[in-house]
């Protein structure tokens, strides 16, 4: 399964390179965490029913960090 998601990412990094058309890239890290945080938070919050408790020891970590990743993403 994580083969499906290193490809995607693969993908997309590989389209933003030859999107960039000539352009210098610039935090990309940040921009990667940041577009794959959203929607799994999306994901696992419908997973998890939207309890955060759930959702929080499905992604690992811990319930506040959750809510601070919530805040960041507009959820709350």
């Amino acid at each position: 399964m994580s083969s499906e998601i290193d490809d995607c990412v693969r993908r997309s990094l590989n389209r933003y390179f030859r999107d960039l058309d000539g352009q210098a890239p610039h935090a990309i890290h940040d921009m990667v965490l940041k577009s794959v945080e959203r929607p799994m938070l999306e994901v696992v919050m419908k997973q998890a029913a939207g309890n955060q408790t759930v959702a929080a020891e499905m992604l690992g970590i811990s319930r506040g960090t959750l809510r601070r990743m919530l805040l960041e993403h507009k959820f709350l």
